[in-house]
């Protein structure tokens, strides 16, 4: 069988590297992460705090990842708001119990971590396939959020036949998926001098158990879940993209019509973890975005 082009068909695939809170040493007191773990059916979910502030700001990995994805974050964003950092079901240090693990699985588990950190709303930031994730959040509870960012991720579902959709999926059901895997991630770094940090990313990827990254596939691209879509936000809906080819304008065209307080921006010389690849300039777009908003303290 011919294997889909994930860049090709929607440049979604993402992971992240491991922040555990011991494993380094904080820049300042108020970077240092505290673990926890919310109730999520009889599972539990693990999730971070950083930080304190008026504003919260939670966070969610990507596809295969963890919550150390946005280790960049930490000490750039904890003077300025309450973080909150998820390791999805499946992922990181939560529980990884066979599940359908759908988009609305996912979103539920965002607001379990909201509900057991107390949280009455929040910027939800997605990366990669947690765009779809934060867009299900808010679907469900909006009142529970004060803005959507979208890193490189989907705010609508793409419309893939399903023949394709099963192309992309076949492989991670095979036992070669580990393979497969290196493979197309590998290509997710098309910047030289990033080379350490794909392997690194790939080697954090590959500790995702195969059930939950098929499951995850699964959920985003396969038939009989509903669509994530949010065809009108009451919120600010923020954007950051790598400068690619499968960002056409009219996706963007479609974002900047989601609200009326939209601002859609891109990157250059990035892949697809920009956050991680160019921490800096993306710390600095996010922060102006946020501040534009009202959404961090000034």
């Amino acid at each position: 069988m011919r294997r889909l082009n994930f860049r090709k068909a929607l440049g979604l695939t993402t992971i992240s590297l491991l922040l555990l809170p011991s494993c380094a040493t904080p820049r300042h007191a108020s970077t240092a992460t505290k673990s926890h773990f919310a109730s999520f059916g009889t599972n539990k979910v693990h999730y971070a705090t950083a930080g304190q502030g008026a504003h919260t700001m939670v966070f969610v990995h990507c596809w295969a990842g963890n919550l150390g994805f946005w280790r960049e974050q930490v000490p750039a964003f904890a003077d300025k708001a309450r973080l909150v950092l998820v390791d999805l079901p499946g992922h990181g240090q939560s529980d990884k119990p066979p599940a359908d693990y759908s988009m609305e699985f996912f979103a539920d588990a965002v607001l379990a971590v909201m509900r057991d950190d107390r949280v009455k709303k929040a910027t939800l930031i997605g990366h990669s396939m947690c765009a779809a994730v934060i867009c299900a959040v808010y679907k469900k509870a909006p009142e529970k959020v004060a803005g959507l960012v979208s890193v490189d991720g989907p705010l609508r579902r793409p419309q893939m036949p399903p023949q394709q959709a099963e192309q992309f999926v076949a492989p991670f059901r095979a036992p070669e998926y580990r393979e497969h895997t290196r493979e197309f991630i590998g290509t997710m770094f098309p910047v030289p001098g990033t080379e350490a940090l794909r392997d690194r990313v790939i080697a954090e990827m590959l500790a995702t158990p195969q059930h939950v990254m098929l499951g995850s596939m699964e959920g985003m691209f396969g038939a009989g879940h509903p669509d994530w879509d949010v065809t009108m936000a009451i919120v600010p809906v923020l954007v950051i993209n790598a400068k690619n080819p499968l960002w056409t304008a009219d996706y963007e065209a479609y974002a900047r019509a989601l609200s009326t307080r939209t601002d859609y921006r891109t990157m250059d010389g990035v892949g697809h973890w920009l956050m991680l690849e160019k921490p800096s300039e993306f710390n600095a777009t996010l922060e102006s975005m946020l501040r534009r908003f009202d959404l961090i303290a000034r």
